[in-house]
């Protein structure tokens, strides 16, 4: 006590001036501190050409350097197109940007998302190394729009930006989700001129058609449409409408599921129930409380005769629905589950009850591509049009030269992705004019018209034959079946038109 007194009574003059320097410069530093953290703009980057817009933790933007997006799975793929990127010379190529929910958070979406990047992958090595020296060479670079795409439009205006040198996009594809976001997403891109390129977008109501026009002029497409999947679904198991049921969802603005199950709806023209509804979450990957509607309409379809039952809804509800249906009253009658391309989730789905397909109970769907459809078989053969099996073997040697482990191919993600990626360096290279070493932009989006007879493109999943507004004729759809184990199984390839086409392959007057 005494001491602390005597200090304070014989501070000298100095002590104290030095004390207030040393306290006014503290308060002063941490002053500037705080005033540099509120002006000075937190630096949001996360690689070059990507950062995370106000309001979320997402890395939104377009990169070919490698980056993977803060999604470690996707580390290998990127990795292996950044370097082939690198490898180019100023001035040599045009870049194809694949647009995709690359930071997507379902288990389902991102396995898509890798095999479809492993399948463009694929091709731009081909385009790049075993195409007679054709040119241009291509640059690949990823596209991310988001969680649900909902950062499509950041994304698609900086590709807007990008038609200029350096980069020099010519294409987009990608693009592969029938939604509200992906309609816009697709409108703006064509909008700006560029050529689009669609993966597994099948929804009818995001082309082009003679009834309503050209509203996505650049626009087209790999997969059949919803109305093409009901069809050849409709001719390969010569459903009787009146042993015939239509489970739907009611939630609109998903144009995969509106048109599907309008499709559908014509295909069981004279079925005597109406349809069974549901109504799935606004973000139909979440499980939302749709599985407790599935057990009262499991009740209701065992009071009627139907024996087929075509299902119109997203993957996460098609696996409740089988689910409940597995464990349906009248497990002494036998039933078919018919739906369109979302069942290839279901193979990677660990949410599904494997037991439901022992309860007499098979489950089908309309596959965009599948590995075992242009491969010889025993009991099996390979159609003599349509498709071919030189194609799907070129297809299988490109891919093992660009993934350093095996990728998984019952999905048919891949398959999809490869023949997109090929449509896109056809237009590239048949719009370069003799002596040029790249395309004008507006010359690519002409191409679509061309891509039919000899001219087609000879793709994995089999012939792409574009009728005049960029839509697919009589493309093969593989029918599959969900086997016991949760396989994949190909049954056979079915046709719109009923039969495979001609070899001409030249799509008939429409209108």
């Amino acid at each position: 006590m005494l001491e602390r007194l005597r200090r304070r009574l014989y501070w000298t003059p100095r002590q104290k001036l030095s004390t207030w320097i040393a306290v006014t410069a503290l308060v002063a530093g941490l002053g500037w501190y705080g005033i540099s953290e509120l002006t000075e703009p937190e630096d949001r980057s996360c690689a070059t050409g990507v950062a995370r817009p106000a309001g979320t933790e997402e890395c939104i933007g377009v990169n070919g350097d490698g980056y993977d997006f803060g999604v470690p799975g996707l580390a290998g793929v990127a990795g292996s197109i950044g370097r082939e990127n690198a490898a180019l010379k100023p001035g040599e190529y045009t870049t194809v940007a694949v647009l995709l929910p690359l930071t997507a958070v379902d288990g389902g979406t991102r396995v898509k998302v890798l095999h479809e990047l492993q399948g463009a992958h694929a091709y731009q090595y081909r385009a790049n190394h075993d195409s007679n020296s054709e040119t241009p060479k291509i640059r690949l670079v990823l596209a991310n729009s988001g969680k649900g795409n909902a950062h499509w439009e950041t994304t698609t205006r900086q590709l807007a930006t990008m038609t200029g040198a350096p980069d020099r996009l010519r294409a987009v594809s990608g693009v592969g989700t029938s939604s509200t976001e992906i309609r816009k997403a697709v409108t703006a891109l064509t909008g700006a001129g560029i050529a689009v390129v669609g993966t597994t977008i099948t929804a009818d109501d995001i082309a082009n058609g003679p009834s309503t026009g050209n509203p996505y002029p650049g626009l087209a497409r790999v997969s059949p449409t919803n109305t093409d999947e009901a069809r050849a679904l409709a001719k390969f198991g010569r459903v009787d409408p009146a042993k015939a049921l239509l489970v739907q969802d009611t939630r609109s603005g998903d144009h995969y599921t509106d048109t599907l199950k309008a499709a559908f709806a014509a295909s069981l023209e004279g079925a005597p129930h109406e349809a069974q509804l549901f109504t799935s979450p606004a973000d139909p990957t979440q499980e939302g409380t749709t599985a407790n509607t599935f057990q009262q309409i499991t009740h209701l379809i065992c009071d009627t005769r139907a024996e087929t039952v075509f299902f119109a809804g997203r993957h996460t509800q098609l696996r409740q629905f089988i689910n409940a249906l597995g464990a349906r009253g009248c497990i002494d009658r036998s039933f078919t589950v018919l739906t369109g391309d979302e069942g290839s989730y279901l193979g990677s789905d660990e949410l599904l009850n494997r037991k439901a397909l022992k309860a007499r109970l098979t489950v089908r769907y309309a596959a965009l591509a599948h590995p075992d459809a242009w491969r010889p078989g025993p009991g099996r053969e390979v159609p003599t049009t349509g498709g071919s099996v030189v194609a799907y073997t070129t297809f299988l040697d490109d891919l093992a030269r660009t993934s350093q482990e095996p990728v998984p191919l019952a999905d048919g993600q891949a398959i999809i992705a490869y023949d997109a990626m090929a449509m896109a360096v056809h237009a590239i290279r048949q719009a370069t004019p003799r002596g040029s070493l790249y395309p004008a932009l507006a010359d690519v989006v002409t191409q679509w018209p061309q891509v039919k007879g000899s001219l087609r493109v000879q793709g994995a999943s089999g012939w792409i034959c574009l009728d005049n507004y960029g839509n697919p004729y009589n493309k093969a759809v593989p029918i599959v079946e969900l086997a016991q184990d949760g396989s994949q199984r190909f049954v056979r390839i079915a046709w719109p038109e009923g039969e495979p086409p001609s070899a001409s392959c030249l799509p008939p007057k429409q209108g």
